[in-house]
């Protein structure tokens, strides 16, 4: 019987060194992680699969500004939104809804119930797709006095350029050719 557990031993320990050896992996030479990274770096975007249809239309970001009338004179003059409604609560305007296309933003003043020095826009980025008017837009923003966050430019197949507003909430507009 002494025998037999000696060699079920003997037996499991070199199943365990064969498994071991057998899982071990080589690791990637430099050249290889060179050419992995050389392709990511090269590859285009795969095409996209056209996402179910959720019965999802739109989508209107509210942001909470420092000072409404100031937000909505940027977003008519430099954007030339309009003003589609107008929240007042005892003759002090509280808000506004801003509308050009089929785009909305609703703006509404800052309560300032968490505090004056409350940052706002950190880490928010509207992506608004457009026709061919991403340079004309880009002009009448500069022509305004507005500063881009960079020149329109062709990039993943698209024109784009950036904009951040008053209150720190980032816009970037783009134009995708034939769409």
């Amino acid at each position: 019987m002494a025998k037999k557990r000696q060699t079920a031993r003997k037996t499991g320990k070199k199943t365990a060194r064969k498994a071991a050896k057998t899982v071990t992996k080589k690791r990637p030479t430099k050249r290889a992680i060179t050419r992995a990274a050389a392709t990511r770096a090269t590859a285009k975007p795969a095409a996209r699969k056209p996402a179910p249809d959720t019965g999802l239309r739109t989508i209107a970001p509210g942001f909470t500004v420092n000072d409404v009338h100031k937000s909505i004179a940027w977003y008519t003059d430099m954007l030339g939104f309009t003003v589609k409604e107008r929240w007042e609560h005892e003759g002090t305007l509280r808000g506004a809804e801003m509308a050009s296309g089929h785009v909305s933003i609703f703006l509404s003043q800052d309560d300032w119930k968490l505090g004056h020095d409350r940052v706002k826009g950190a880490g928010t980025r509207m992506y608004v797709t457009t026709g061919e008017i991403v340079d004309t837009l880009a002009d009448r923003i500069k022509a305004h006095g507005g500063t881009l966050e960079h020149e329109p430019k062709d990039d993943w197949g698209m024109r784009t350029f950036a904009v951040t507003d008053p209150d720190g909430y980032k816009l970037t507009f783009m134009y995708t050719p034939g769409s």
